[in-house]
């Protein structure tokens, strides 16, 4: 059966503001919330009738010596903490079905905008930041909604007991009504605090994210060239100095946790010692006292419910802050002019700014001077950047990016791996035929060394597969996407040469007829390709095949020279 997904439309998130982000959640379940806000109101003023129902036992049954009375006020007390078990249980079943329905819609609005964003996502945010979003921000925000229910409670139930305490005496309700709005007075600034120092304390986090993704992700090469030790250093003095943040919200924390129990504590001895003397002097009854006591004592778990909430408020509002600045990165649509349609059949793709066109159905190298340049073209002829290019005449960037993504793939060296099966890693390509994609990519003794071959569980971006063979994994994925156009950068950097020459010939044998760019240095490649574009800052200076090229242009040969010599050195 295939997993259910949560939300088959999680709806459009409000992103003007991290309140109006959590208002949105909060009323993409207006009913579950209500319920959640009944339920956790009667809980709480439940704990503040309890001891009412104390007070007229100890009043009309102990001290009245009156045995009927007080087996009536102690079994109702009996059948009211059954209540409130119930009422409890379903206040917390309710608010942690709140809480998922929230972390699941944010993880789906976030998942979504992250897979239409693509390209644009690394140029704006790091890494770090996006897996610190996608991981803690998402829940801290939804523990904000938590506050609908036992935080509303607890706002009714302080003035259930206020009114209460009016009718047993006013001086006490007076001390009570001041009294709590300056325990929140004294706690404020804390929590103003609390919010900065989690701010940096978020942000610091993102980056060392970052950095340990970046180190892990290079730690063979970094090993091979003797910055491994540099780079865990640079690491460590990060790491201590997250450390250090991570001791300053400690600290405001545990400042705002226990003032939230001593002056409560304080505040509940003041009322304490003056319903005391007021019932030594007869001016409110024992069992009232013992009322008045049990109000005071009711209320430190609304004011802890309060000061949670407002500390979850103020985490939830940093992590908000940073889900909107995520979904605000938007797609490079690069759109120029009116929409156009794009080709109705296999077309040419033309790139002004470097002078290179690419016929339909051909198998096109690029051999470029400055990887970077190289990079960028294929950048811009798959519509990754802003760019003049043309497909068939028409600006590809007029072209609906569906369209765009539909038709045309680039297979790089750092595309994504997914964690599963290596069948359905593949197959996520989007074709059947398996086999054919992983001949083609001399990926056979990849998949005969696993040990359940293509149902062998493979981690996320391969860890368990060596850099060649992950290479060859991301080529067979590519191939088997049968895509119109096909751009490969660098396919083989990571192969040895024999391999790299199956490789080259299976390639263009599947790819046959259809257009495929090349962007690589490699004699193998090159000499597989129908025609060789040599591109030199930044412009295609020769056109040609390749050894015709290697024949007339020096510069050409030089760096294919340059290349050959590499791959045998290496």
């Amino acid at each position: 059966m295939p997993p259910q997904i949560p939300h088959a439309d999680p709806g459009v998130p409000d992103t003007r503001g991290p309140f109006r982000y959590i208002w949105w959640l909060t009323r993409s379940q207006p009913w579950r919330i209500l319920r959640g806000a009944l339920f956790g109101t009667a809980w709480m003023v439940g704990l503040a009738v309890r001891p009412y129902l104390v007070s007229r036992g100890v009043d009309d049954g102990l001290r009245a010596h009156d045995r009927a009375a007080l087996l009536f006020w102690v079994g109702t007390i009996v059948v009211s903490g059954l209540l409130m078990a119930w009422l409890g249980i379903m206040r917390h079943r309710t608010m942690t079905f709140v809480r998922e329905d929230a972390t699941a819609r944010s993880a789906e609005v976030t998942l979504r905008h992250l897979a239409r964003t693509g390209a644009a996502l690394p140029r704006r945010l790091e890494a770090g930041e996006v897996a610190t979003v996608s991981g803690r921000d998402i829940t801290y925000v939804s523990h904000v909604l938590t506050f609908m229910g036992p935080g509303i409670g607890a706002v009714i139930a302080y003035a259930v007991v206020a009114v209460v305490l009016w009718a047993t005496d006013p001086l006490l309700a007076l001390l009570v009504l001041v009294g709590v709005p300056c325990v929140v007075a004294v706690i404020s600034p804390l929590l103003r605090r609390l919010e900065k120092v989690e701010t940096d304390y978020r942000h610091r986090q993102g980056a060392l994210t970052a950095r340990a993704a970046d180190i892990v992700a290079g730690l063979r090469v970094l090993a091979g060239v003797g910055g491994r030790g540099l780079f865990a250093d640079r690491y460590d003095r990060q790491s201590a100095k997250l450390r250090t943040e991570g001791y300053r919200v400690a600290a405001v924390n545990s400042w705002i946790e226990g003032l939230a129990i001593a002056i409560p504590a304080f505040f509940l001895a003041l009322v304490v010692w003056l319903a005391a003397r007021m019932a030594a002097t007869g001016q409110i009854t024992v069992g009232e006292m013992v009322g008045v006591y049990g109000y005071v004592a009711m209320l430190t778990t609304p004011c802890w419910m309060l000061l949670g909430s407002a500390h979850d408020v103020i985490r939830g509002r940093v992590a908000a802050r940073r889900i909107i600045a995520l979904l605000d990165v938007e797609p490079e649509e690069h759109a120029a002019g009116p929409p156009a349609s794009a080709p109705a059949s296999p077309a040419d793709l033309h790139d002004p700014e470097s002078g290179l066109t690419v016929p339909a159905g051909r198998l096109v190298a690029v051999a470029a001077d400055d990887p970077a340049t190289a990079t960028a073209l294929a950048d811009r002829l798959a519509r990754f950047a802003p760019s003049d290019v043309t497909w068939g005449g028409v600006p590809v960037s007029a072209v609906p990016l569906a369209e765009v993504r539909r038709r045309i793939l680039v297979g790089d060296h750092d595309a994504y791996l997914f964690a599963g099966p290596l069948r359905t890693t593949l197959a996520r390509g989007g074709s059947a035929e398996v086999g054919d994609g992983v001949h083609a990519a001399a990926a056979d003794d990849v998949v005969d060394a696993l040990p359940e071959g293509l149902d062998t569980e493979v981690d996320t971006q391969g860890r368990t597969l060596s850099g060649g063979q992950r290479q060859r994994v991301r080529l067979a994925r590519a191939v088997l996407a049968d895509a119109e156009v096909l751009i490969l950068v660098d396919p083989t950097s990571a192969v040895d040469a024999h391999t790299e020459a199956r490789i080259a010939e299976r390639l263009r044998e599947a790819r046959a007829g259809r257009t495929t760019v090349l962007v690589a240095t490699s004699p193998l490649l090159l000499g597989q390709a129908d025609e060789v574009a040599f591109l030199r800052g930044g412009r295609v200076t020769a056109t040609g095949a390749h050894a015709d090229l290697l024949a007339r242009d020096p510069a050409y040969r030089g760096l294919v020279a340059r290349d050959a010599d590499a791959e045998v050195t290496g």
